[in-house]
């Protein structure tokens, strides 16, 4: 039997003119991303900015686009792929609508979800963090690049980033401001010091330096940091290991996650499960399984047993 030709799925989603038609246009009209070639161009929302249909037609793009959540299934796709026979799809998707519904479906032999790309409102984004954080952050959890447009520089860019690495620390961010134009990103400014001879981690920063650890370990390799938290040992923790580490809430009081990252030591017996402790280690960028890579491993130093903090959930702001 012939192997059914590939065709990458392009899924743009984002919520009504957060820039989604603005950006695919570029991409299809401006850049000529795939001028040699069949592309359809599914839209499942109407915003303040159109397609050129005859533009498309030019660059051998069909347009289609589906009324309602429910019309956007494996029989509609079939029936694009029958019709149209596409060497690249585009889907515009309802920022409204979960991207996991789009994800479930059954594609049509050959077609594959190739990347899923996200479009925001940077002056908006506070407004809906505020209000819909947990939609959004389903959204940015499936994301593997957002392009936030209409930001400035005196916006809190950082916090943007820190918020949405909190949910999927793959994700590729790009910042763009009103006129299109890329803004580059102020350094981080951490909330404690890289170069004191132990880097002390308070409470309330222990979740940006988590994200900062996972992100740019060297920083942290060969350093001693000392900080609190609560103790997790897992069954299948090989021996001598457990996670001190905190409760952190990501969007909702129903997505509290545990974060932190191995210790290693001789003295296990120690420590038990849920006991709060003061911890100082020596940081080593290691393979570990629970990290599917690479990752910041710590090696104790010592520890002692001590209080919960006065807020137990982490934040990232």
């Amino acid at each position: 039997m012939k192997k059914p030709v590939e065709v990458p799925v392009f899924l743009i989603t984002g919520f009504l003119d957060s820039g989604k038609t603005t950006f695919l246009r570029q991409i299809l009209q401006e850049e000529g991303f795939s001028e040699e070639a069949r592309s359809l161009l599914i839209t499942c929302e109407e915003g303040e900015e159109e397609y050129d249909e005859y533009r498309l037609a030019e660059l051998n793009i069909a347009l289609t686009s589906v009324e309602d959540e429910e019309s956007l299934t494996s029989e509609f796709l079939e029936q694009c792929q029958n019709f149209y026979n596409p060497e690249y799809v585009f889907i515009e998707y309802n920022g409204m609508w979960k991207v996991q519904t789009c994800l479930d479906l059954k594609l049509p032999d050959g077609w594959f979800i190739n990347q899923i790309i996200t479009t925001v409102d940077g002056s908006t984004f506070e407004n809906y963090m505020n209000n819909m954080r947990s939609m959004m952050l389903d959204i940015f959890s499936s994301s593997e690049m957002i392009f936030f447009n209409r930001c400035s520089q005196d916006m809190p860019l950082n916090v943007f980033r820190r918020n949405i690495k909190a949910v999927n620390r793959r994700a590729q961010m790009v910042f763009d401001d009103e006129n299109g134009d890329p803004i580059e990103l102020p350094p981080e400014e951490l909330p404690f010091d890289l170069k004191a001879e132990v880097i002390e981690i308070e409470d309330d920063d222990f979740g940006i330096w988590y994200l900062d650890a996972m992100e740019h370990p060297e920083n942290y390799e060969g350093k001693t940091v000392s900080f609190t938290g609560r103790v997790y040992i897992a069954n299948d923790f090989p021996n001598g290991c457990f996670v001190p580490g905190r409760h952190a809430m990501t969007c909702c009081v129903e997505d509290i996650r545990f974060i932190g990252f191995i210790c290693k030591t001789k003295h296990i017996d120690k420590f038990k499960n849920n006991m709060w402790v003061k911890i100082t280690a020596t940081v080593k960028t290691e393979y570990f399984p629970a990290y599917q890579g690479e990752g910041p491993v710590l090696y104790l130093k010592h520890a002692k047993s001590t209080k919960k903090p006065e807020e137990e959930l982490v934040y990232f702001n």
